[in-house]
């Protein structure tokens, strides 16, 4: 069995989205390929609500998947059809935007917003597909605890564990694991999968480093992952996919495979044809 090694350690950018909200933009355009099929991770760490009550007023999406995961905080989703849903503690929701959609996401006042939001990159064949939402609640998500490790299961499969939600495009493995003080975890894994990790509080040691939090690691092949937790302990995200290995044409919240899809879909917003059918 081989070891993964480190590939990657990305620590990112605090920028500004939205209409002010204040994040760390860890993986974007210049991450997509060697973290294929997962294009942009922006992470929320505030507990002072001036820096994101603003929001993320109304935008559209095409081609790609958005997954939210609040750890603390509540932010309430709606769409141009009239859906609307909250995500909150320990929720997530894994919407896929496929042919269109219009929404808006508006974090309210809490003591701590602490989360992230993901997005996965939809295969050509599927880059048209129905807009979904899937709201996966705090109490659907499987908690299994071992010997100095709790995991939360949010997509995908641990062990003999299955989450209550498998994608249906991108069958994204997709875990919230907090590990004890000097705690060893391992996690046998598909070699040829792009695997990474992003580290929301404490330090990791993987491959003789010892990693900050605050940074994503993207691991090379191997089947499987060996961590240590430092002396204070680690709490960390894990995504593992299958790549695409397609071409990327990335226009602000729309993710095509050509340039010429791309203008197509920004000529459709303009002429308000954007939006193809109404989401479930």
């Amino acid at each position: 069995m081989s070891a993964r090694k480190i590939k990657q350690i990305v620590t990112g950018v605090k920028t500004q989205d939205g209409a002010g909200v204040k994040l760390t933009r860890v993986l974007g355009s210049d991450t997509a390929q060697a973290f294929d099929p997962f294009l942009m991770l922006d992470a929320f760490d505030s507990q002072n609500p001036d820096d994101y009550v603003r929001g993320f007023p109304w935008h559209p999406h095409r081609g790609i998947e958005t997954v939210t995961y609040l750890i603390r905080g509540r932010m309430e989703h709606g769409d141009h059809l009239g859906n609307k849903g909250v995500i909150t503690d320990g929720s997530s929701q894994w919407m896929t935007a496929g042919s269109g959609i219009i929404h808006q996401e508006m974090p309210m006042p809490a003591d701590h917003l602490l989360g992230v939001q993901l997005w996965i990159n939809l295969p050509e064949k599927d880059k048209m597909a129905t807009p979904k939402y899937h709201s996966i609640q705090a109490d659907m998500i499987p908690k299994v605890q071992e010997q100095g490790a709790r995991v939360a299961v949010i997509a995908g499969h641990y062990k003999d564990t299955a989450a209550k939600f498998q994608g249906e495009y991108v069958k994204a493995t997709y875990l919230d694991v907090a590990l004890q003080p000097d705690a060893h975890w391992k996690l046998d894994t598909d070699p040829k999968h792009t695997l990474f990790v992003y580290i929301l509080e404490g330090s990791l040691i993987a491959d003789l480093q010892e990693l900050q939090s605050k940074r994503a690691v993207l691991f090379g092949e191997g089947d499987t992952l060996q961590l240590k937790a430092g002396k204070q302990g680690a709490r960390f995200l894990l995504l593992s996919g299958k790549p695409l290995n397609e071409s990327i044409a990335w226009g602000g919240p729309v993710v095509m495979n050509t340039r010429e899809q791309l203008a197509h879909a920004f000529e459709e917003l303009d002429n308000d044809t954007f939006v193809k059918t109404k989401a479930s």
